[in-house]
């Protein structure tokens, strides 16, 4: 298997990360505030299924009602979802065991352009008794070929960031739906041009947000929304994780391309899974919406230090020059005047965190380690606890109690759930509105620390549609 050395970048690293420059730079150039928040022109409203010209990855046209814009657009009902992945490495080459225990999926394409990765793919899906899956390790673009097939219902894209938004709307200009690891792209003009593609194929863009799918996110979302805390005033979340270690290893990901992008951004560059969740409980895209954002960034120490300490000399490593914020601080303000704080930090010492604070009129809930305190059952001025709370347990929890998997079991109720989606047919629990909201933090954070913490407009991807109160993943249990 060809993997990286300290000397040598891997073939994936180098194929999958040469973008990554190209759009760190686009960054540093953004255009002002009041320019990218905006608003686009009204959405496409056709009442027939638009895709690419017809050829290999045709899909059948599928009629939805007019007017109807992607959180309206239900899933084409199957029996079976037939899954195309592109990315192999840690995440992909992980979630693909996943993939293969859910009931009525089939894998049958694969992406990587190491031949090694897409191989071991491979027999991981003919263990399973699947029929062999088709293999695209041509080269950094032979994912084109993966989303053209006919045999391809979802396209699951686990690969550097820099490669995120291409991957995604080659997926939907070639019919399919998309799923996409965090962040969904790297540029406010990428965000809004995935929201068109997807208004526009009528294909869903969803970012595979797992923490949403948390046994404790969706136990407090259920509470938030049964009104347990009463109106809600503010939340938190975060991506607290050091990754030191991982990001100077040359074979976890493959390559020196997540490391590079501290060379690069100062903000937030991870904010989706603290975003997520807090954005579900407040309604954001439905009911409310995140209106501005400020950002504030320690200094960036921690990787030099690191490096200092544990890097060789002559490592590539000390050629790079790092500006990402050690601690990145975020306050988010809603059209309904919530507050929701967003922390990121990679680089330094700290036990894993995503906060996952809640609070309003009647008490607050806070997580690492969960406790809470609700009126008037808590009346002592000390956490209670919220484990007393299960019976609040989102009904996917209550089927699955001790699901496959990492991270606690989430990857597999998210894929669990986006699976039964596809095959009864129904609306997906969110949309690429969401992807694009949760994502808005990575450039404009990074703009509004170099404004000296200026706020900076999240645009309304949505066009006025966030007003619409509709379901989320706060759902109900389907019939059958």
């Amino acid at each position: 298997m060809h993997e990286a050395t300290p000397q040598q970048p891997s073939r994936r690293s180098v194929l999958w990360g040469a973008g990554a420059a190209g759009a760190g730079i686009g960054l540093g150039a953004a255009a002002s505030p009041s320019a990218a928040a905006a608003p686009r022109s009204a959405p496409r409203r056709s009442g027939r299924a638009r895709h690419a010209p017809r050829g290999r990855g045709d899909v059948d046209e599928v009629h939805v009602p007019a007017l109807a814009q992607p959180h309206e657009v239900p899933f084409e009902r199957r029996e079976t979802v037939r899954v195309g992945i592109i990315g192999l490495g840690q995440r992909g080459g992980s979630m693909i065991d996943l993939f293969l225990a859910l009931p009525g999926v089939r894998v049958t394409a694969l992406c990587d352009p190491v031949r090694e990765k897409a191989e071991a793919a491979a027999a991981k899906v003919t263990a399973a008794g699947q029929p062999a899956p088709a293999r695209y390790t041509g080269g950094d673009r032979d994912f084109v070929r993966l989303c053209e097939r006919r045999d391809v219902d979802f396209v699951y894209v686990a690969t550097p960031w820099d490669w995120h938004y291409e991957m995604c709307r080659t997926a939907m200009e070639h019919g399919k739906h998309v799923g996409v690891e965090c962040p969904l792209a790297l540029e406010l003009d990428q965000l809004w041009e995935l929201v068109d593609v997807s208004e526009r194929t009528r294909r869903h863009c969803m970012q595979l947000e797992n923490c949403c799918y948390g046994r404790n996110e969706m136990r407090v979302l259920r509470m938030a929304h049964a009104g347990l805390f009463g109106e809600l005033l503010h939340g938190a979340g975060a991506y607290i994780h050091d990754l030191r270690g991982l990001m100077f290893d040359p074979d976890y990901y493959e390559g020196p391309w997540r490391r590079l992008w501290h060379t690069r951004l100062r903000g937030d560059l991870y904010p989706n899974h603290g975003f997520g969740p807090v954005a579900n409980y407040m309604d954001v895209n439905r009911g409310d919406r995140a209106v501005r954002i400020s950002t504030f960034g320690s200094p960036a120490l921690g990787l030099a230090a690191y490096r200092a300490q544990h890097m060789p000399p002559g490592h590539p490593s000390w050629k790079e020059s790092y500006i990402e914020s050690d601690m990145s601080i975020s306050l988010v303000q809603t059209a309904k005047g919530r507050v929701i704080r967003l922390e990121h930090a990679v680089s330094n010492p700290h036990p894993y965190s995503r906060l996952n604070i809640l609070g309003g009129t009647k008490g607050v809930f806070e997580d690492y380690p969960a406790r809470i305190y609700l009126e008037p059952e808590m009346t002592d001025d000390r956490w209670g606890d919220f484990g007393a709370y299960a019976d609040w347990d989102h009904w996917l929890w209550k089927k699955h109690s001790n699901p496959p998997g990492g991270h606690g079991g989430m990857d597999y109720i998210m894929l669990y759930r986006l699976v039964q989606c596809m095959r009864l047919g129904l609306v997906p629990d969110f949309d690429v509105y969401d992807a694009a909201t949760w994502t808005a933090p990575v450039p404009l954070s990074h703009r509004s620390i170099k404004a000296g913490g200026a706020p900076q407009e999240i645009p309304d991807f949505t066009r006025g549609l966030w007003r619409k109160a509709r379901p989320g993943v706060d759902s109900a249990e389907p019939a059958g």
